[in-house]
C-alpha cells in the first residue's frame, strides 16, 4: 500500500467568505426585543456572568418588552443560536432524576461572531448619536505639544520615550479636533437645515451659537498661524524625521525579534503619514487651503446662515408664505380637484405652461411644416408627432460627424498661467516686504500703499481685531497661512491715523502697530527623512476685512 500526500490547493488556502448571520436579526420582526436580549448578555459579561438560563433573560429585560412567561424568550435565544449570535450548551446543573435529561433545557452564552456584531451596532449607534465639537482647548495642546517636540529635538540625544509621547499626544488631540469638528460642522448644516422648529427655542439656541462660533473662529485665527509657524520650525530644521524614526522605534520594541525590522518600517510609515496629516490641516500649500482655513471660512458662513433661517422663521410668524408652503397648499388643491379636467386647468394657470408655438427644427421638417402647417390651436395629442434621435434622446446631443476635433495645444496656456502665478507670488512677497515695520510705529506713519498691500494690510488687521476683547490695549495675532504676525496697541491721545491709497483714504483712531514677516525668519519646508518639499506663502493673508 502506497501512502500519498495531498497538497491543499489554491482553493482550499483561499479565505472563507465572511458570514454576516449574526446581524439577521436586525431586519427580523420584533427586532428591538431581540436587541434587548443581546443586550442582557452584554450586561452580563461585564459582570464577568458567562452563562444564562432563559429566565434570567426574561427578568433583566425592560418591563415594557417583557413578554408574558420565559417560554417566548427560549424563542428568541433559538433564534439567536440558529444565526450564530449565541450558543446553547445543555444544562446539567439542574438535573436531578432521570426523566430531567429527556427535557429540554439548555444555558446560552455569547459567541465570537454575536459579541463583534454588538461592538459594530454600539459603535454604530455612537457616531449616530455624536454631535461633535469645535475644541478650542486642543488648539492650546497642539502648540504645547510642538514646543514640547522643539525641546525634545534640540538635545543632543533626543529620549526616545518623551519623543514617543509628545508624538502620541500630539496625533491624539489633533485627531479628536479633526473628527470632532467634521461632526460639528455636519451637525450644525443640519440643524441651519430645520425649518419645523419652536421660533423661541431656535432663536435662544442660535444666539448660543453664534457665541461659541465666535469664539471658536478667534482662537483659530490667534492660535492656526502659531502652529503652523511652529511646524514650519520643526521642518524647516529637519528634526521631523529623526523624531518620527525614535518614535517608530519606541513602537516596534515590544515586537518579536524576527518581526522587528518590519514592524518599525511599518511604525515609521503610519507616524509619517500623522505628521503629514497634521501639517496639512495647518499649513496651505500652492494651489491647496489649509483644512484649518477652510474649517474657520466654513464657520464664518455658517453665522449669516442661521440669520437667514431666522429671518424666515420670523416671516412665518408674521403670516407670510414662502415657496415650500406654497407649493403644499397648490398640493391640496391638486388632491382636492374634482376631475382630471379641473387639474389641467389648475396646471395650466399655475406654471403657465401651454401648446409650443416655437421650436428649432431642422430643414427637412421646416419644409414639411411649411407645405402643411400646423395651427397653434391644435392639441398637442391631435399634432403630427416630432421624430427625435435615439442618440439624442439617450445622450441629450446629437452625434457629430465627419472628422475628430484636433487636439488644443495648451503649452502657451499653460506658460501665460505660470507667469501670472509666478508674479502674484512676487508681487505678495513685495507686499509682505512692504508691510514689515521693523519694530513698533504708529500706523499713521505706514505712508502710502499700493492696492496689494492695502488689502493684505486690512485682513491682517481684521485678524488682530478679531481677538480684541474689552478692556484690552494689546493684542498679537497671526495671519491664516502664519506668514506673517501684529501687534496691535491702543493709544490714548486721541489720535487719527490716515492711510493713503491710490482708491482713497483710510481713516480712524491711530494705534501703535509692529508688523513682522515670518518667512523672513522661517524658510517654511516639508522634511520627513531626506525628502523635501516648500510649503506655504503661496497667497495674499485672509480674515475679516475690517478697520480700526
Amino acid at each position: 500500500m502506497t501512502s500519498q500526500t495531498s497538497t491543499p490547493s489554491a482553493t482550499s488556502q483561499a479565505p472563507a467568505p465572511a458570514d454576516y448571520s449574526p446581524f439577521a436579526h436586525l431586519t427580523a420582526p420584533n427586532a428591538a426585543l431581540y436587541r434587548q436580549v443581546m443586550r442582557v448578555f452584554l450586561v452580563a459579561k461585564e459582570r464577568f456572568a458567562v452563562h444564562l438560563r432563559p429566565e434570567d433573560v426574561h427578568a433583566d429585560l425592560d418591563a415594557g418588552v417583557r413578554p408574558a412567561d420565559a417560554e417566548a424568550v427560549v424563542k428568541l435565544l433559538d433564534k439567536l443560536v440558529e444565526w450564530g449570535n449565541l450558543r446553547a450548551d445543555p444544562d446539567h446543573a439542574r438535573v436531578t432524576a432521570v426523566e430531567d435529561f429527556y427535557r429540554r433545557r439548555f444555558i446560552y452564552q455569547l459567541t465570537r461572531a454575536g459579541e463583534a456584531a454588538e461592538a459594530a451596532l454600539g459603535t454604530y449607534d455612537e457616531v449616530l448619536g455624536r454631535r461633535g465639537e469645535l475644541q478650542a482647548v486642543a488648539l492650546h495642546d497642539i502648540v504645547t505639544q510642538l514646543r514640547a517636540l522643539l525641546v525634545i529635538a534640540a538635545e543632543d540625544e533626543p529620549d526616545p520615550a518623551k519623543a514617543y509621547v509628545a508624538l502620541s499626544v500630539l496625533t491624539a488631540r489633533f485627531a479628536d479636533l479633526a473628527d470632532n469638528a467634521r461632526a460639528f460642522m455636519g451637525s450644525l448644516q443640519r440643524t441651519i437645515d430645520l425649518h419645523d422648529i419652536e421660533v423661541e427655542a431656535f432663536l435662544v439656541y442660535k444666539d448660543r451659537l453664534i457665541q461659541y462660533l465666535e469664539r471658536f473662529i478667534q482662537d483659530l485665527i490667534t492660535l492656526g498661524g502659531r502652529i503652523a509657524r511652529l511646524i514650519g520650525e520643526l521642518e524647516d530644521q529637519r528634526r521631523v524625521g529623526p523624531l518620527v524614526r525614535l518614535a517608530a522605534a519606541r513602537e516596534a520594541a515590544d515586537a518579536a525579534p524576527e518581526e522587528v525590522e518590519r514592524a518599525e518600517a511599518v511604525a515609521y510609515e503610519k507616524w509619517v503619514g500623522r505628521w503629514s496629516g497634521l501639517a496639512q490641516w495647518f499649513v496651505s500649500e500652492e494651489g491647496r487651503e489649509s483644512q484649518a482655513r477652510l474649517l474657520r471660512g466654513r464657520a464664518l458662513g455658517a453665522i449669516p446662515q442661521l440669520l437667514a433661517v431666522v429671518r424666515q422663521l420670523n416671516e412665518r410668524r408674521a403670516g407670510r408664505s414662502d415657496r415650500s408652503a406654497d407649493f403644499r397648499t397648490l398640493a391640496r388643491w391638486f388632491a382636492q380637484a374634482p376631475d382630471d379636467a379641473a387639474r389641467h386647468r389648475l396646471w395650466r394657470v399655475t406654471f403657465g405652461l401651454y401648446s409650443s408655438r416655437h421650436l428649432t427644427v431642422d430643414g427637412d421638417t421646416l419644409a414639411e411644416r411649411t407645405a402643411r402647417p400646423e395651427p397653434a390651436s391644435t392639441p398637442w395629442g391631435k399634432a403630427r408627432p416630432l421624430r427625435i434621435s435615439p442618440q439624442l434622446r439617450r445622450t441629450g446631443s446629437y452625434e457629430r460627424r465627419g472628422r475628430p476635433r484636433r487636439v488644443a495645444d495648451r503649452g502657451e496656456a499653460k506658460r501665460r498661467l505660470a507667469e501670472i502665478a509666478a508674479r502674484q507670488a512676487s508681487e505678495v512677497r513685495e507686499a509682505r516686504e512692504r508691510l514689515a515695520t521693523g519694530g513698533p510705529v504708529r500706523l499713521s506713519r505706514l505712508g502710502e500703499l499700493d492696492p496689494l498691500a492695502f488689502q493684505s494690510f486690512l485682513r491682517l488687521l481684521g485678524d488682530a481685531l478679531a481677538t480684541w476683547r474689552p478692556g484690552m490695549t494689546t493684542t498679537v495675532a497671526t495671519s491664516g497661512d502664519g506668514s506673517m504676525e501684529i501687534r496691535l496697541t491702543a493709544l490714548d491721545d486721541g489720535s487719527t491715523a490716515e492711510v493713503r491709497t491710490p482708491d482713497g483714504v483710510f481713516s480712524g483712531p491711530d494705534h501703535l502697530v509692529d508688523i513682522i514677516d515670518l518667512t523672513a525668519e522661517v524658510l517654511f519646508g516639508r522634511s520627513i527623512g531626506s525628502v523635501a518639499v516648500p510649503v506655504g506663502g503661496g497667497g495674499p493673508l485672509t480674515g475679516p476685512e475690517e478697520g480700526p
